[in-house]
């Protein structure tokens, strides 16, 4: 349609051009249909919003449609004759539910504005994340807003996994959620194959209102709460990870050939004789990236060589439907939920040993100082020398052991370049200000049957340091060519502290008689440095985890704000398109500006929240099934003593970090001694009013394990000498 077709009042909207780009007949935006609506100062008719916005007859029934998206998005509402009014004047807030475990909850506006408060009685109409337009009514004694529900939205529970509960010859499914604090009622019939205390996952059939309870039948029986791998069907299930592909999926992934055909070969770079290696982990499955670093007078000439998974999984594909609703692997103790099928991630874009692959390369040439001074991006078909282990070619670097076979002799001489030229790259990184916290990471080792055996810490040595400088390097490569050359794209982005935490912890750091550099507006330099001089101190630990808990989360956003922490004004994600779907859109843009063109998956903004919302989940997913495992661990050691750390410190008490074995649990403030103890958020610690007594972030402690319930996830102590 030409805008010369439309009337007067349609091509006064300022926002036309964008709607005709989206759409063969454009109707008028939702924004101008809110401006007219705000311009009439009162309720709107259907009849006469159409009249107001020149609707022809055709287009009622698509209008109807629109006005009707808005309404299930609280931008509009209908009064009780049926008039359009705008929520704001009535009062009224739209947002998202979010629960709480001691069964009241909190609205979060869609706005962004302040969060309010609702009571037990008010969330006995809605489930943790339903969608509902909320009236504020006052404030509650702790000074914060408070609503009631008017009406509820958006239903965003249909299927719950929990717990069978049999009462009175009632059967209920108690949520694994404990945001979801209300249980569901089963429906007469379908309980005859369940027994108390199994694993189910039910579907609502009913959703909660004022007078009674959610109910629901249940579709799926999982098994006994202790059954082995339990814990991860229910972390599945209950943060609705998607793990089974679609039929679509599988049948485009089975139609795949087998290896590389001579075709697809054909017009990229050939870098078959060029030593690349990949190095990962000892139970590494996937390898996404190969390195090869060799000296170039001065500097260096670094090569990053990532499977090029944009080859096979194109746009408009189940694939690529599957990929992005996933938007990342799972990686869980012994399982591994995959952003794309084992034909895809074990096998073409799995970078094998002595196998034709297809990449997108990297390749780099670095000056002495550790800068990057030219790079390019290109297709190429090579072929992996070798797979190698981070502990094997760190004790052939540090001389601890040495190599086999003639085979691994030959590839010293490249492991000795790349390893000169991390060491650049790590003075580079020194001098830039990026922030290093050294966390202590752990691994589960497991029996025959599948259970924890001991927890043990995981040492980062060198080589690891190595392979992930090389991808920082090829990061940040990505982020500048897009950038450069004004593609638009997903960066991963890090803001440094909010003011308010900001200000929280020059108070805390205050107390040791430490400060932050950087005033109002500190860089990754000025946390560096205060790391840098504080590193010998004996709380060292304690000063470096509350720096920590100051900054913010990374996410992905088509607004480039830097990455913070790595001290960088641009980074994205280019080395892992196999398990994070933003990295396959860095690929499909780079390859689009190759060809002379631009790369349009969409609406960046929403498809950079979806990715950073399944970061979060598969983050919350996993540490659910590693508390799970670790509180089972704990079952068999009710009574022994532990020495450990205060981990953190919460209004209902402090949790400890056990030193050998890496498990975390709780000392209620009730068990801290016969004294009223006060919760100061500042100095993150617990003051006793009357003795002085004070546990503070990072002091040692002597506990005793007194509870380890599945059921709750719950560990809890008690003070050894208080025992």
């Amino acid at each position: 349609m030409s805008i010369k077709k439309l009337s007067a009042i349609r091509r006064s909207d300022p926002w036309l051009e964008r709607e005709m780009k989206r759409y063969e007949h454009p109707l008028p935006s939702r924004e101008y249909l809110l401006q007219i609506l705000a311009e009439q100062g009162k309720p709107v008719g259907f009849e006469a919003l159409c009249a107001l916005l020149d609707i022809e007859g055709a287009e009622v029934d698509t209008f109807q449609r629109r006005l009707r998206a808005m309404e299930r998005e609280a931008q509009l509402l209908r009064n009780r004759k049926g008039s359009y009014i705008l929520p704001e004047r009535a009062s009224l807030i739209a947002g998202r539910v979010e629960g709480h475990p001691d069964g009241y909850g909190f609205l979060i506006p869609d706005d962004g504005g302040e969060d309010l408060f609702l009571e037990a009685r008010q969330m006995s109409k809605v489930l943790h994340r339903d969608r509902a337009l909320v009236r504020v009514v006052g404030v509650d004694r702790r000074g914060r807003r408070e609503g009631v529900i008017v009406e509820v939205l958006e239903r965003a529970n249909s299927r719950i996994v929990g717990r069978v509960l049999v009462e009175h010859g009632i059967t209920l499914v108690v949520p694994e959620n404990r945001r979801i604090n209300q249980d569901i009622l089963v429906a007469p019939g379908g309980t005859s194959l369940v027994r108390s205390g199994e694993v189910v996952t039910v579907e609502i059939i009913e959703q909660p209102d004022r007078h009674a309870k959610p109910i629901g039948r249940i579709v799926e029986v999982l098994g006994a709460y202790a059954d082995p791998g339990m814990e991860i069907e229910i972390a599945l299930r209950k943060h609705e990870l998607p793990f089974e592909f679609s039929s679509a999926a599988l049948a485009e992934a089975a139609a795949l050939p087998d290896g590389l055909t001579s075709s697809e070969s054909e017009g990229r770079t050939d870098l078959r004789a060029l030593p690349l290696v990949t190095i990962d982990g000892e139970t590494a499955r996937d390898f996404d990236d190969a390195v090869f670093a060799e000296k170039t007078g001065r500097g260096w000439r670094l090569v990053v060589a990532i499977a090029d998974v944009s080859h096979y999984v194109r746009p408009g594909m189940a694939l690529d439907r599957e990929g992005l609703q996933r938007g990342n692997s799972v990686y869980f103790p012994r399982r591994v939920i995959p952003m794309l099928p084992e034909k895809l991630s074990n096998g073409l874009c799995s970078l094998n040993p002595d196998v034709d692959r297809l990449a997108m390369v990297c390749d780099m040439n670095i000056d002495a100082g550790g800068e990057i001074v030219d790079y390019r991006f290109y297709p190429a078909v090579f072929r992996s020398q070798a797979r190698l282990t981070y502990d094997q070619v760190w004790q052939w670097l540090s001389g601890s052991a040495q190599p086999e076979s003639d085979r691994e002799r030959a590839l010293q001489p490249r492991l000795q370049a790349l390893y000169g030229l991390f060491q650049v790259l790590g003075e580079a990184r020194g001098k830039r200000g990026a922030i290093d916290f050294e966390t202590i990471e752990t691994m589960m080792v497991f029996n025959d049957q599948g259970k924890i055996e001991r927890i043990v810490p995981t040492h980062r040595n060198d080589a690891h340091r190595l392979i992930e400088e090389c991808m920082l390097a090829a990061n940040v490569c990505a982020s500048a060519f897009l950038q450069a050359n004004r593609q638009p794209c997903l960066y991963r982005i890090h803001e440094g502290p909010t003011p308010e935490k900001l200000q929280a912890l020059r108070d805390f750091l205050r107390e040791f008689g430490i400060s932050l550099g950087g005033g109002d507006d500190p860089t990754a330099r000025d946390y560096a440095s205060l790391l840098d001089s504080i590193k010998t101190r004996p709380d060292a630990q304690l000063l470096q985890t509350v720096m920590l808990r100051s900054l913010r989360q990374a996410m992905y956003s088509p607004d480039n704000v830097g990455h913070f922490g790595l001290s960088y004004e641009h980074y994205t994600h280019f080395t892992s398109p196999i398990r994070r779907y933003p990295d396959l859109l860095v690929h499909r843009s780079i390859k689009a500006l190759l060809a002379a063109g631009q790369y349009a998956p969409g609406n960046w903004d929403e498809i950079g929240l979806h990715c950073s919302m399944t970061e979060r989940r598969a983050d919350e997913a996993t540490r659910d099934v590693s508390n799970w495992l670790k509180c089972y661990y704990m079952r068999d050691r009710i009574g022994e003593t532990f020495a450990g750390t205060i981990a953190a410190v919460v209004p209902f008490g402090v949790f400890v970090a056990l030193d050998e074995v890496y498990v975390e649990g709780l000392v209620h403030v009730s068990e801290l001694g016969e004294d009223y103890f006060q919760y100061d958020s500042v100095k993150h610690q617990m003051l006793g009013e009357r003795t002085g007594k004070r546990f503070r972030l990072g002091d040692r402690l002597s506990v005793k394990l007194v509870r380890a319930d599945l059921e709750t996830g719950r560990i809890d102590f008690v003070l050894a000498d208080a025992a």
